[in-house]
């Protein structure tokens, strides 16, 4: 069985400098128009100020939250949570931009570093069914508070990943030659080096998405365009394990491109799905073959995803309360509750955790909009995306931004006074969630600053493992073509 994006026809892009230079007229055309902000009508030090006050309580999320004997993440706050391994990637990501930012000094941000990576190198590996953290250099998607597997989740390849990203962000930036900093990086290597990719090719060349020990690996693999694309390069990347180009090629067979909301592109309704891999590779003006085909790349699709989410937030088809050109953005993000409500006259039906999203395969959308949507995707769209987050955060205040920045998810159309699975009601201005979620926390972070300094880009364009992986995938063009020195094989 495979794991699918979707189907459509291909698109002509002749039609794309008309859409693009149209683009900017879709940001007045619907919603309050008396709190639509763009450049120009805000000022660089507001924005500034504004994105410095966010960024320093995101960054605290991870800097408070995680566990500072082991540097395991919360799955989420301050509802009781497992641990997440994807969101402990998240955290080594956030600590060299803290360090940076003055947030914290580059010393303790090096030594949370050096904790989290020697907590994972030295967690137990083995096949037992609980007791253990992982299994052939994979992690299981959840951890209890001892670092073990949190009941019966599943061994995750994406997850793995999530977290070497950060791993190899922190081996890069932390460079100096000093007993700490050189701890880091020989330990990033070693997690590197030994996960087995190979062992993941169950059906190969498709890399599957996990395994149980009681069961074996799941009956999924990964096929076609969503998040997992930083996962395919780093095992494409693997200095013991490499997966082979049939792998990639593969995978990009299942491309499915449509059109959405006049803006064409490769479809994955929830913008998680294009913003994850780009928290660290930075896609721009690089091409493998399949987007050389298209003259565009990977960096282009997802801001045309972004610019069709914010169209069809402004199309309003479903009539969902609040919507509008400086209030968009679907997402996987918590909800209100499972089921259906009457709200107005009209039957609607609500869930809890869902992967919501829209393109031009289908809308997941039940009115609840999650700020990472518009945060994770500030590099892409900074026009639309940054006035988004100040109109959120101004028209809804402190149920929505609090003491960690955004918390993860509001519906204004549900204001019922009912009880609800998470959250809580204000009947006037509809359900907000009471968590923060580590994994929509840590796009919110690093985007923003590869929006501001191209922190987190610039430094992993020198890392070895990923520009390796980028050639095997057959990337070339740009800042790969612009490198003095090939990287090693």
């Amino acid at each position: 069985m495979t794991f699918e994006c979707f189907a459509c026809q291909p698109f002509n892009v002749k039609s794309i400098p008309l859409r693009f230079a149209l683009a900017s007229l879709i940001l007045f055309a619907c919603g309050p128009a008396d709190h639509t902000e763009t450049p120009g009508t805000q000022s660089m030090q507001d924005e500034a100020a504004f994105l410095d006050d966010l960024q320093k309580r995101t960054f605290r999320f991870f800097w408070e939250l995680s566990d500072p004997n082991t540097g395991l993440t919360p799955d989420r706050w301050p509802a009781k949570s497992f641990h997440s391994v994807a969101a402990s990637g998240f955290a080594l990501t956030a600590y060299p931009i803290g360090a940076e930012r003055g947030f914290v000094t580059r010393a303790d941000a090096a030594a949370r570093v050096l904790t989290t990576l020697r907590f994972f190198w030295n967690a137990r590996q083995d096949t037992a069914v609980a007791g253990s953290t992982g299994y052939r250099g994979f992690y299981y998607h959840f951890l209890d508070d001892d670092g073990r597997r949190f009941e019966t989740v599943e061994l995750s390849t994406i997850d793995t990943a999530l977290l070497l990203a950060g791993a190899l962000f922190c081996q890069t930036y932390f460079e100096e030659d000093d007993a700490t900093e050189n701890e880091i990086r020989a330990l990033a290597d070693s997690l590197y080096y030994r996960v087995d990719w190979n062992w993941a090719q169950v059906r190969p060349p498709s890399i599957v998405l996990g395994w149980k020990p009681e069961s074996g690996f799941l009956p999924y693999d990964y096929r076609g365009y969503n998040e997992t694309m930083l996962l395919q390069i780093l095992a494409l990347g693997s200095p013991t394990h490499p997966v082979g180009k049939d792998s990639w090629d593969e995978w990009t067979s299942a491309y499915k491109w449509g059109e959405f909301h006049g803006f064409e592109q490769l479809g994955f309704p929830p913008l998680f799905g294009h913003q994850y891999s780009h928290v660290w590779v930075d896609f721009r003006g690089i091409q493998d073959d399949a987007m050389r085909e298209r003259d565009m790349d990977y960096f282009e699709n997802s801001r045309r995803a972004t610019l069709s989410q914010q169209a069809y937030a402004i199309a309003n088809p479903g009539e969902w309360a609040g919507y509008g050109a400086t209030c968009w953005g679907l997402t996987a993000c918590d909800g209100p509750v499972s089921g259906e409500f009457v709200i107005d006259g009209k039957t609607r039906t609500f869930q809890t955790y869902w992967a919501r999203g829209a393109s031009f395969p289908y809308a997941n959308d039940d009115g609840t909009l999650c700020p990472s949507a518009a945060g994770g995707s500030v590099p892409f769209a900074p026009a639309i995306t940054i006035p988004a987050l100040r109109f959120m955060k101004d028209t809804y205040g402190d149920n929505l931004y609090s003491e960690y920045g955004f918390l993860d998810s509001f519906n204004p159309t549900f204001r019922l006074d009912v009880p609800v699975q998470h959250g809580r009601v204000d009947t006037t201005l509809g359900w907000f969630d009471t968590d923060y979620l580590g994994i929509d926390q840590g796009p919110i972070l690093a985007m923003i600053e590869n929006y501001r300094t191209g922190l987190v880009w610039n430094t992993m364009r020198r890392n070895p493992h990923l520009v390796r992986g980028l050639k095997a995938a057959g990337f070339a063009g740009g800042w790969i073509d612009d490198m003095q020195t090939e990287a090693p094989q």
